[in-house]
């Protein structure tokens, strides 16, 4: 689910442009898969930008930032910023940021960032929430349906993924001062109030990537930062980590033309790996720079570890992924919809998730088969395993439905990040739509027999 948004969040790096980037004509596919597959490669030369087009810019962005990441946490060291100092650092290193990455499309940024900090200062705690999550999300989906992606101007993809990671913090924040957990400081005046919170939206670190960092271990972090020595090793650690994946994703795109006769879905799950490596990838890039300025420990989850990386690799669940990926969006997600929707949480948290990534008829379509799919595993796992009682039987469980969670999360991926509807009607008409549509005549079946001890 999930900036991103890597897309931070779900929607940076598209899965199907992954599939377009080698073409089909390593392999023999079946008729059905052909069409589809044919429909890719018509819009391989207008789509296949979109890796470089947000990607790349994001992490060149991050590599850059890393210096100033690194001389904040310095300066902070040696007691040469005070408090004010160090709010007005982050803040302007986030204005140049900003405008380095976004040019003129950083007034889409900033408008709502300055328009949601009035809000949280002069708006009741009561009501404070509802008009923060209503006009940030009006601004955002105006954004989305105005800004048009080019694949020659990189600044709109980087502008919409600092937007919805803009609606993540005021909408925690406004959750924070709604539930008083966030209150106002007495004997503060407006402008003191409005520092900390302009700087913690805009803060350069968590600008253009990164997990989720609330706002009370946000001001923690940054008083304490002069007694916090900078983590190097662990800064070190991760970019080591960022070089290994993208060897193993280079290894990886050298030996996906050799597969031969392979299956569009074998096909298709090979291509999901190679999107999920450069999620890795992205994810530690954005954490790594969040330890360079310090605040490592003010995230409350980051989007990856590497029991988070063998999670999302070996769980047969579906649920256990959709838990772990982009953990940080998933649980707000949860505390923004989840546990405040009195029915049909699930199906309403992947319905605001579509809403939240753009509501592209891709994105739509994805989503919700993602809910019914998290629903099946939901039922059809306790079903099964209740009846694998012996060894061979427990990793005959276990292996089927570990390849079946593989091939879903690729149909799920590709379907989210269709550009048409006409290419979504081909991906409905490929073999690749077999292994859901029996996931959702099983979760019915099931349903209709859970009905019957009801009804005697």
């Amino acid at each position: 689910m999930g900036k991103h948004i890597p897309l931070p969040v779900d929607s940076f790096v598209s899965m199907a442009l992954f599939f377009l980037r080698h073409g089909s004509d390593a392999y023999k596919p079946e008729p059905l898969a052909q069409s589809f597959l044919q429909g890719l490669e018509e819009a391989r030369f207008s789509m296949r930008w979109a890796d470089l087009l947000i990607l790349l810019p994001a992490a060149w962005y991050q590599l850059a930032a890393f210096l100033f990441a690194a001389l904040f946490h310095y300066l902070c060291a040696l007691g040469h910023l005070s408090l004010i100092s160090r709010y007005i650092f982050l803040l302007a290193g986030g204005c140049l940021l900003a405008g380095t990455a976004m040019g003129s499309y950083a007034t889409l940024l900033l408008i709502p960032a300055v328009g949601s900090m009035l809000m949280l200062l002069l708006v009741s705690p009561a009501y404070v929430h509802t008009w923060v999550f209503c006009l940030q999300m009006c601004w955002q989906t105006l954004c989305h349906l105005a800004l048009v992606l080019e694949p020659q101007d990189t600044r709109p993809a980087v502008t919409l993924s600092a937007i919805m990671l803009l609606t993540q913090k005021v909408t925690s924040l406004a959750l924070d001062i709604h539930e008083g957990t966030v209150l106002p400081q007495p004997g503060q005046g407006l402008l003191q109030r409005a520092l900390p919170l302009c700087s913690y939206l805009l803060f350069f670190p968590a600008l253009l990537g990164g997990p989720l960092c609330s706002f009370s271990k946000f001001q923690a972090q940054v008083t304490s930062l002069g007694a916090v020595p900078c983590p190097l090793w662990a800064v070190g650690w991760r970019y080591l980590g960022v070089l290994v994946l993208q060897m193993l994703r280079a290894w990886l795109e050298a030996w996906l033309p050799c597969m031969q006769g392979w299956a569009s879905m074998g096909h298709m799950w090979a291509q999901a790996l190679l999107f999920r490596l450069a999620y890795y990838s992205q994810w530690v890039l954005d954490e790594a720079l969040l330890e360079a300025a310090g605040f490592g420990a003010a995230v409350e989850q980051g989007d990856l570890s590497g029991h988070d990386l063998w999670t999302l690799e070996t769980t047969h669940r579906l649920a256990v992924f959709s838990r772990t990926w982009n953990k940080s969006t998933s649980l707000w997600l949860r505390r923004l919809v989840y546990q405040r929707c009195p029915a049909q949480p699930l199906l309403a948290t992947f319905a605001f998730s579509a809403w939240w990534h753009g509501l592209r008829p891709g994105q739509i379509f994805g989503f919700l088969c993602w809910a019914i799919m998290v629903e099946a595993d939901y039922r059809i796992h306790p079903f099964l395993s209740s009846r694998a009682t012996s060894c061979v039987a427990k990793l005959l469980y276990r292996g089927t439905t570990w390849v079946f969670t593989q091939l879903i999360i690729a149909y799920i991926q590709m379907a989210v990040e269709t550009e048409n509807f006409s290419m979504l009607c081909l991906l409905w008409t490929s073999y690749n739509s077999i292994l859901p549509f029996t996931y959702c005549l099983v979760l019915l079946l099931l349903l209709l027999f859970a009905q019957k001890p009801k009804q005697n």
